[in-house]
């Protein structure tokens, strides 16, 4: 007996070497962290269950019969983030590269398989380099399987990407169908073909950080909704953000204690909003003064920056928060703020998060730019994502709720529950200027009759009490009180239930 327990561990330490101490080495060259390190890190320690130590390929082509070792580049098995149960997949880039071959898929499947019975969180760690090519279709296959079951779960599990080394061609697009994708800054990168594939193709000379690095899907492609500096980091946060997310679609948004007194009222709200009407403030700060101890997990905060997305708790419970951003354009919607939201709403409404909303908007973006990007459908993503929601809605407009924006921003005839105005409030179809000149259009030449039709349109329209008067807005509040307004209404919500109509799905405007 003592002689096969000995195997068995001689085994086990062969294939939690990987590639060997050599490649190991090299990936810590990189300034990365091996496929194990990196579960160590995300896992509560001694937590780790490993599935497959032992798998190998099966793959006899090019020679690939004699190279063979176990665990077949990706490392695969269960754990607890901070007590909660989450599956999880690390990709091992000392193992031919992390390449996916056929048994290498298939120890992806069966932990995607079991995740969603045991309806728990997946995390996906990628640090390879797409199909392994000496497997060909086989490798295609494998592929199809993972991203057929990354649809399966969608909307049932919470899916979480974390992209910390190369990541090519069929890798890419699990990811895509992802709740979140994060990436490790300089050390990360994301494309469909790599660089020497675009210079053959479209003689474009690119690197790997131009055509698919952090700085590029963090900011500009919106692929990614955010990058960390290091590997460390970055798997830190990713138990942070877990702590944020339900298991799955039915088991309500998670609570945490909290000291955070609910009715705690902040004082400092009340000289919140500049005097002069066209002077921006930073959002983010009633969002700090709202949420328990000021914890607050930004979603995509280097994309779109006119709106602010992203999870808090108030009283002990998840919530979600979309937010317009004054120092951003004003706060307006554009195209990319309107796809950002609205796959936030969506994403929350799927696992129960209840959302806040907080509105400055003086409208959508005009020009040819966003017209010809189609604002217009992306504008709607945002008014279809609120509208399909059933989970609690608590707006606040802190300022400006001008014209279609008001509407999107979920308004009470889109389905808010409970929708609050600040005293400072300006809720119209567009600002005092643009209304005068366009109703008063014959008096545009005489500057005391425009001063005097202004002041008359800015004291009529321009406040939250025209609304509070056809009962769009619930009750015109104290800024001080909001997290105590928040905190009751989505207390008095948690029972909340929507009947929808029966269909297999709807058509969202993609």
């Amino acid at each position: 007996m003592k002689d096969i327990i000995e195997k068995l561990e001689q085994r086990r330490d062969a294939a939690k070497l990987g590639g060997g101490q050599a490649r190991i080495d090299a990936q810590h060259k990189r300034g990365k962290l091996t496929a194990r390190e990196r579960i160590e890190l995300l896992l509560d320690k001694g937590s780790f269950e490993e599935f497959d130590m032992f798998v190998e390929h099966r793959s006899t082509e090019f020679g690939m019969e004699k190279q063979k070792i176990a665990g077949d580049g990706v490392v695969t098995g269960w754990g607890t983030v901070n007590g909660r149960t989450v599956f999880l997949f690390s990709k091992d880039f000392t193992v031919f590269g992390g390449s996916l071959s056929e048994t290498h898929a298939q120890k992806i499947v069966k932990v995607q398989d079991m995740a969603l019975k045991a309806r728990a969180p997946i995390i996906g760690l990628f640090d390879a380099g797409g199909a392994r090519i000496q497997e060909g279709v086989a490798a295609l296959g494998g592929y199809g399987e993972v991203f057929k079951r990354n649809v399966i779960a969608s909307g049932v599990i919470p899916q979480i990407s974390v992209i910390m080394g190369p990541c090519a061609g069929g890798d890419v697009y699990s990811p895509a169908m992802t709740d979140f994708i994060f990436m490790v800054k300089d050390t990360s990168y994301m494309f469909v073909t790599g660089p020497d594939v675009v210079k053959t193709v479209t003689n474009e000379v690119v690197t790997a950080e131009e055509l698919g690095g952090a700085s590029v899907h963090a900011v500009k492609s919106s692929v990614a909704d955010g990058a960390f500096e290091n590997d460390v980091e970055t798997l830190l946060q990713m138990r942070r953000l877990i702590d944020f997310l339900p298991s799955n679609n039915t088991s309500g948004a998670p609570e945490w204690p909290t000291q955070d007194d609910p009715d705690r009222i902040d004082n400092s709200l009340d000289t919140l909003i500049p005097d002069n009407p066209n002077k921006p403030y930073d959002m983010k700060e009633l969002i700090l003064k709202v949420v328990d101890e000021g914890d607050f997990f930004e979603i995509s905060p280097a994309f779109a920056k006119n709106i602010v997305t992203g999870f808090g708790r108030v009283a002990g419970r998840s919530v979600g928060f979309v937010a317009n951003q004054p120092m951003v354009l004003a706060g307006v919607l554009d195209s990319d703020a309107s796809r950002k939201a609205a796959r936030f709403v969506r994403f929350c409404d799927a696992f129960e998060i209840p959302i806040v909303t907080l509105v400055d908007v003086p409208g959508f973006l005009p020009g040819t730019a966003q017209e010809y990007g189609g604002l217009i459908k992306h504008g709607a993503k945002l008014l279809f994502a609120y509208s399909q929601a059933t989970v609690p809605l608590v707006t606040v407009i802190t300022r400006k709720a001008f014209g279609g924006a008001y509407d999107v921003m979920a308004s009470k005839h889109v389905g808010g529950d409970l929708n609050y105005a600040w005293p400072t409030a300006q809720i119209a179809v567009m600002g005092a200027k643009g209304a005068v000149e366009i109703i008063f259009r014959a008096d545009i030449g005489d500057a005391d009759k425009i001063a005097a039709r202004t002041r008359e349109y800015e004291e009529r329209f321009l406040s939250p009490f025209v609304a509070a008067e056809r009962g769009y807005i619930d009750d015109v509040i104290m800024p001080h009180s909001t997290r105590k307004r928040i905190a009751r209404a989505l207390a008095m919500l948690r029972g909340k239930s929507v009947e929808m109509p029966a269909r297999k799905h709807d058509n969202l405007p993609v």
